[in-house]
């Protein structure tokens, strides 16, 4: 009973079905009085008109205050699922990739080295560049596989998948980077941490897109109020929006909707020629607020 009752959630966010359940409790109020006032025909016709009236208002009033409820929490819920749905496209994506396709390269690559031992001479140099391009190829879905899904955050943490990530994505550029982290960054909630880590991964992505930058800063630090994240560059800049998603700039409208979803807030700081600068602060939540005092290392 339950199960179905709650399965109907759904159906009931509609204003059209909301407003379609309205009326129907409003004739089943209706019939029922009707029903009442034909098998008690002794009850006098004054009290059951405003019985009838009486069960259509509060019918009203319910349906009223239940689709309020859910019209005022829609969009929030709304931005959250469309994260959670993100995410998850993210992981099955990475999953394909690591699983499937890096299964058939490495395939193809034990194939090229059998063909290099009986292939005749002529023919065998051309087998070794193609070895060498499906090295590649597997090098690199690998690692579009971990920008999709970090399995490192589980294991290594914040600080160390932050870093992993930089060398590898900056390793043969001429920026300049660091990262800086002021405290011990355990004890972070999943939601932070792979907040977090989106948010600098966002932001080098645009650095090398858009900034042509020589210096890169990532600063993570713990607030009593949260964890703090500030990330500067001296590239190009650019010119802020308040609506980023209305003028085509996805990425920075991914990082709001992740910040608002912890309920934190973000800061974006740019001018053509001055560089840009990112301020984000992911608040505690409730049950590891003592967890992140107990872990403060100063």
């Amino acid at each position: 009973m339950y199960a179905s009752l709650k399965s109907l959630k759904p159906w009931l966010s509609s204003r059209k079905n909301a407003r379609r359940l309205t009326v129907l409790l409003c004739l089943a109020s209706a019939v029922t009085s009707l029903s009442v006032y034909l098998s008690c025909s002794s009850l006098p016709r004054s009290l059951l008109l405003p019985m009838l009236n009486l069960a259509a208002l509060i019918s009203v009033w319910i349906q009223h205050r239940g689709s309020r409820a859910s019209i005022n929490f829609q969009p929030q819920e709304l931005a959250d699922r469309l994260l959670e749905v993100q995410e998850n496209e993210r992981h099955r994506l990475s999953r394909e990739l690591h699983d499937d396709i890096g299964q058939l390269l490495t395939a193809a690559k034990l194939q090229t080295q059998w063909l290099l031992g009986h292939l005749p001479e002529t023919l065998r140099n051309h087998c070794a560049d193609l070895s060498n391009i499906l090295d590649e190829t597997l090098t690199k879905v690998r690692d579009v596989s971990a920008i999709l899904n970090p399995r490192q955050l589980a294991s290594l943490g914040l600080e160390a998948s932050l870093r992993a990530h930089l060398l590898k994505t900056l390793g043969n550029t001429t920026v300049n980077w660091s990262l800086e982290c002021q405290q011990r960054l355990t004890g972070l909630s999943e939601e932070m941490a792979v907040t977090a880590f989106r948010l600098a991964q966002e932001a080098v992505t645009n650095m090398l897109r858009h900034a042509q930058a020589d210096n890169l800063l990532i600063r993570l630090k713990r607030l009593p109020e949260g964890l703090s994240i500030h990330i500067a560059d001296d590239g190009l800049g650019f010119s802020p929006v308040a609506n980023p998603s209305e003028q085509g700039q996805r990425g920075m409208a991914g990082m709001a909707e992740r910040v608002e979803q912890l309920g934190g807030t973000l800061t974006i700081t740019s001018g053509p020629g001055k560089g840009t600068q990112i301020d984000a602060l992911l608040p505690w939540a409730p049950r590891a607020l003592e967890r992140a005092s107990t872990n403060k290392v100063l």
